[in-house]
């Protein structure tokens, strides 16, 4: 893909960043399946870490100054989460290649999650430090991974199906592409 239209995607992402916990929230969905991570991970993986990074970054802050979510609290360990998502998916997507789409994908996917999460829970615990609270483990722990459950098995499911619906409708060109016969 040319730099144009990552750029117009990543965009895209960027938008749905603004849009999507509004949505999620509404219904009070919001928390449980971490929307704004939706648009944050397909642009990783879409067009690339640079892009990746960006609109993990951009997304969050944008939509906090346009919506008010997520809060400036949360700022500070989103931001450092989401653009951890970006790149590491953007990364892994370029450097795993395993024959198969759904196995990049999942190994994407799965490290970014983790990896982010880990760095979000960093920038929160260097956060409390200064404010004398107490960030454990255990609550790491449950915020990140057990109050977000549904999050993450909604985003395993429609980010792999998002893809390949993008490659199938020629948004983007296929990471296999069938032999010529």
């Amino acid at each position: 893909m040319n730099s144009i239209k990552k750029t117009c995607i990543a965009a895209a992402c960027v938008a749905l960043c603004c849009v999507l916990p509004g949505m999620f929230h509404s219904v009070g969905l919001g928390t449980a399946f971490s929307p704004l991570h939706i648009p944050v991970l397909l642009c990783g993986i879409v067009c690339g870490p640079a892009f990746g990074i960006l609109s993990g970054i951009i997304g969050p802050i944008l939509s906090s100054v346009i919506t008010g979510m997520p809060g400036a609290q949360m700022l500070i360990s989103m931001v450092p989460e989401l653009a951890v998502y970006g790149l590491v998916t953007g990364l892994l997507m370029k450097l795993v290649r395993t024959g198969h789409i759904h196995a990049d994908l999942y190994i994407s996917l799965g490290t970014a999650m983790v990896a982010g999460r880990i760095v979000g829970g960093i920038a929160k615990a260097l956060f409390y430090m200064g404010t004398g609270e107490a960030f454990t483990l255990a609550v790491w722990a449950s915020s990140y991974f057990v109050s977000t459950l549904p999050g993450i098995i909604c985003h395993l499911i429609l980010i792999p199906l998002l893809v390949l619906t993008l490659e199938k409708a020629k948004v983007i060109p296929p990471r296999y592409p069938k032999a010529a016969v």
